[in-house]
């Protein structure tokens, strides 16, 4: 231990690490920068803040704020000390309806504000897209806006009164007319009046710098707001009070389509005098499905208020009536709106790849320009990115002038990054050229700060040093940043990464076979790290139960990051914080479909754990759940069921087995079925006459050895609906010749070998053996390929796998592909092969979740639309179940796994009337339900067969 880090120990209530995960975890955040700080402290109150400074400055050691971690700029990175507000100082201190102010502490998230200021129909009026996850200190730090900035302006705008520690530990409360300045700051300003008063352009959108001018006496001498946006390089924050907003009873969402971005820019400033509420820019680019969205190559978002719809609708028609724009559309259904505003918030995250899948990055994120200009910029900005040979797709406040960008930027090469140089200076001109600021939103951090002399002047640039040196004498807090910056193009996060490919069992095909490149799509937008449930939104369940930036996709992305690196977590493959970060991932690949850039983390975790233990002795569960269709199938030839499923209600019996099996202890072992789903078939009389389309039943693990009822349901379902059924063939193991038979030691008295989709091998991490399974499985399924015949899977885990990861990890095999193509789940086999069936009314609301699997990789538009046709009513709700597999039952997980399912599956079954339907397609949700809330779900086929 350190002598800093003893120090810091002494001398604070709150959290200090300087662990390698600890400081893993905060290299980064969503900008291109890495810095490898000391050490991170969560400090409990503002005297922790306090002492932390004490310490730092006696060893002259730099001090970082960081709240969310969702910076563009690279100002929430630094190698000192960080302080993580995040962890405690996150409370909504008090709220003032009548005043219409909040008291707030720095790690408040903004969602979390807006939620107790709705009552009483108020709200904070800036609000980025981040605003899941962003925290009020950080959008302090950098000004933030956000869509609705053209109403109710930027959080500078929003700022009442502060409460500042300052690094030689004097604490302030800055606000109007010199409260709380510094010494000397007063007479620094009257002493540049003129340059104050002339020499910072006037924009709705200025961040970049310090805001020294709401310091002249004719703009109220506000100290807060002056502070707002110096990215934490003056004095550290450790409350706000902040005003709020009337929110509108009412909005509508006016969508207006135009041939191009440049034409929809020129048309923004045309709409401000209608007062709207936004006027967001976004072009086809990042719309892939522009499906809903009126005729055009880009559209505006022009949202509107009143005091009930018909107002908010009739504000919306005269925007519509004044816009010269190719097509349009009015919603105002709020369902409606919400998804619409889900692709611009999510624009941050799928800028970053290019429509052919390259890789695009920030750095010149946020310029704003005089709106009126905006159209004009834009056009000039498309003709400098072709001239470098770059490509982007612009987005963004196009009301305020403020446009972001993705640039496909080649910052892993010297000529790449001496490119990017050249691009940042001569667009930094070019926004001079427009009366433009170089940050509109983000900040100047290091992205940008380099380059503000061509902004300001060199003059005024000295000024904003004077300013820091007033605030932070000793150049403690956030060096490098805003005055006096790093270069531009040092400390790019991806310097120590390897440049040549990390040998991988999975494909990543959407990477080019690249694990480095699949780790690098996350950049930190840090949508992962919502404290709540989103709708039908799954990611990421085990966050939201801890609160740890390790538990989240991003900190666990971070930490295999670090891991290529090499740097800071040294031991590759084998790095216990990797294994440790990883062990709370449910695999339950919500965050392939609900990350923004794509990032899977349930496939890396299974590249991690495969590498990890390779020629190691891996842990029990790994052998118990891992090969759990060794197992089953064993217990089926042997026919010992019974015998096992009584020895398993024997508590000393079932204890020692759980104990030898790394089973949680918590966990009831759950019944095998007496007679397996294909043994109920070979036995079955096969209906007479049936012509219809042929359709393969695959009999997973799951239906075939512990639900068999949900086969012998679906197959009544399915041939009710005119089909033919019938299951794959199977095969003698000596017919196989790859030798894959010997993994399978435990079943060699077992004469035949069936189709198995490899899930449990893979959730373990146990590629080898899942890949041998896997292409069995192929030569098993050969005749059923060629004949191009739908595979019908009930188990929506084991349809995901075989649409997902078969092809990846096979990615040489043709036969895989064609495989994965031909799954369809149960209602898409209903409405693809019989069309004209209807099933039986049932007219019953339903309650459940929709299998985190399904969700991600699958998707549930024709169970919708299935569930419709019979008369079942109402939503399933989102998130994951929390047993996901082999993860609930794992030693070490119960608690989690318990608080998953209680986040929003349990208590939507509680609340629900005692006539509904309880659907749960996956084995793991079943089991989940009937365990901790001692309620049988039901898969959707077992509904419909019963009231056929």
């Amino acid at each position: 231990m350190t002598d800093l880090e003893a120090e810091l120990r002494a001398a604070v209530r709150g959290e200090v690490g300087f662990g390698v995960m600890d400081r893993a975890l905060t290299t980064m955040d969503a900008s291109n920068y890495r810095r490898v700080p000391l050490g991170v402290v969560a400090p409990r109150d503002a005297d922790d803040v306090a002492a932390v400074l004490e310490v730092c400055r006696a060893h002259g050691t730099p001090v970082v704020a960081r709240g969310g971690g969702t910076s563009i700029a690279g100002q929430a990175t630094g190698a000192g000390v960080v302080l993580d507000f995040t962890r405690h100082m996150n409370r909504l201190v008090a709220l003032d309806s009548g005043a219409r102010t909040a008291v707030v502490q720095p790690g408040l998230v903004l969602d979390r504000l807006q939620e107790a200021a709705a009552p009483h129909g108020l709200r904070f009026g800036p609000d980025p897209s981040t605003h899941g996850r962003c925290t009020l200190g950080g959008m302090i730090g950098n000004n933030s806006c956000g869509s609705h900035s053209v109403a109710w302006g930027t959080t500078a705008d929003n700022v009442h009164e502060l409460s500042v520690i300052t690094a030689r530990g004097r604490r302030l409360r800055p606000g109007p007319d010199w409260q709380g300045a510094p010494e000397g700051l007063r007479p620094l300003v009257e002493g540049e009046l003129a340059r104050l008063r002339t020499g910072l352009p006037d924009l709705p959108r200025r961040i970049s710098g310090y805001a020294l001018d709401a310091l002249l006496p004719e703009r109220g001498a506000d100290v807060a707001r002056s502070f707002c946006g110096s990215e934490g390089t003056l004095g550290i924050l450790t409350e706000a009070v902040v005003r709020l907003v009337e929110s509108p009873r009412a909005r509508a969402l006016a969508v207006l389509g135009y041939g191009d971005e440049s034409a929809a820019a020129q048309a923004a400033a045309g709409l401000l005098p209608y007062r709207p509420l936004t006027v967001e820019g976004m072009a086809r680019d990042l719309v892939p499905d522009a499906a809903g969205l009126p005729r055009g190559g880009a559209w505006l978002f022009v949202e509107t208020g009143g005091e009930s719809e018909a107002a908010a609708r009739a504000r919306a028609e005269a925007v519509v009536r004044a816009a010269d724009a190719l097509d349009t559309a009015v919603v105002t259904d709020p369902a409606g709106q919400r998804a619409l505003w889900r692709v611009r918030e999510d624009a941050s995250g799928t800028a970053t790849r290019m429509p052919d899948g390259s890789e695009a990055w920030p750095g010149w994120e946020d310029c704003a320009v005089p709106p009126a200009r905006l159209g004009a910029y834009l056009r000039d900005f498309r003709a400098l990115l072709t001239a470098h040979g770059l490509r982007g797709a612009p987005y963004g406040h196009f009301g305020d002038g403020c446009v972001h960008v993705r640039i496909d930027f080649d910052l892993l090469t010297e000529p790449g990054v001496a490119r990017f140089r050249r691009f940042s200076g001569e667009l930094a001109a070019l926004v001079v050229a427009h009366g433009g600021s170089l940050s509109g939103e983000h900040g100047d951090g290091q992205a940008r700060a380099e380059l503000l002399p061509a902004m300001y002047g060199a003059g005024t640039v000295a000024l904003f040093e004077r300013a820091k040196d007033v605030w932070d004498p000793d150049g403690l807090l956030n060096p490098g940043m805003l005055v006096r910056p790093h270069r531009l193009d040092d400390n790019l996060r991806f310097a120590p990464l390897p440049r040549e490919p990390v040998d991988v069992a999975f494909g990543y095909p959407a990477d080019g076979g690249d694990f480095t490149a699949a780790v690098r799509r996350c950049v930190g937008v840090a949508k992962c790290r919502t404290t709540t449930a989103n709708g039908p939104a799954v990611m990421c369940p085990s966050f939201r139960v801890t609160g740890e930036e390790a538990h989240s996709t991003r900190g666990r992305a971070r930490l295999l990051h670090e891991m290529l690196a090499g740097e800071l977590v040294t031991e590759g493959w084998r790095s216990p914080e990797v294994r440790d970060a990883l062990d709370l991932c449910l695999s339950c690949k919500g965050c392939r479909s609900d990350c923004p850039v794509g990032v899977d983390m349930a496939t890396y975790k299974a590249e991690f754990l495969h590498h990890h233990y390779a020629g190691r002795r891996r842990p029990a569960a790994h052998y118990a759940l891992g090969r759990l269709p060794v197992w089953l199938r064993w217990t089926a030839r042997t026919r010992t069921a019974p015998l096992l499923n009584a020895l398993a209600r024997v508590r000393p019996l079932a204890g020692l087995a759980k104990r030898l099996g790394g089973i949680a202890p918590e966990r009831a072992i759950p019944p095998v079925a007496g007679r397996t789903f294909s043994a109920w078939w070979r036995r079955r009389r096969a209906p007479e006459g049936t012509d219809g389309t042929l359709v393969v039943l695959w009999p997973d693990t799951f239906t075939e050895h512990l639900s068999p009822h949900v086969g012998r349901a679906a197959v009544r379902v399915l041939e009710a609906a005119g089909l033919r059924v019938a299951l794959p063939p199977t095969l003698r193991l000596s017919t196989v010749g790859d030798g894959s038979s010997r993994l399978l030691n435990p079943l060699a008295a077992i004469r035949r070998t069936r189709v198995c989709c490899g899930l449990t091998y893979v959730s373990t991490g146990q590629l080898d053996e899942a890949r041998a399974v896997l292409r069995r499985t192929l030569e098993l399924m050969t005749p059923v390929l060629e004949a191009d015949v739908p595979v019908v899977v009930l188990e929506p885990s084991c349809a995901a796998a075989l649409r997902a990861d078969l092809p990846e990890l096979l990615p040489d095999d043709p036969r895989a592909a064609r495989l994965a193509a031909r799954v369809v789940t149960f209602a898409e086999a209903l409405e693809r092969c019989a069309p004209g069936w209807r099933p039986p009314r049932l007219d019953r609301p339903v309650v459940g979740q929709t299998h985190c699997h399904q969700h991600a990789v699958l998707g549930d538009d024709a169970d919708r639309r299935l569930r419709a046709a019979a008369g079942l009513t109402g939503e399933l709700s989102g998130g994951c179940c929390g047993l996901a597999g082999n993860f609930g039952f794992e030693k070490g997980h119960y608690e989690v796994s318990a608080a998953c399912a209680e986040e929003q599956l349990l208590p939507a079954v509680r609340q629900a009337p005692a006539e509904a339907v309880v659907l749960a397609d996956g084995y793991s949700c079943r089991t989940q339900l009937e365990q901790l809330a001692g309620v049988r779900g039901r898969h959707l086929a077992e509904v419909l067969a019963e009231y056929l």
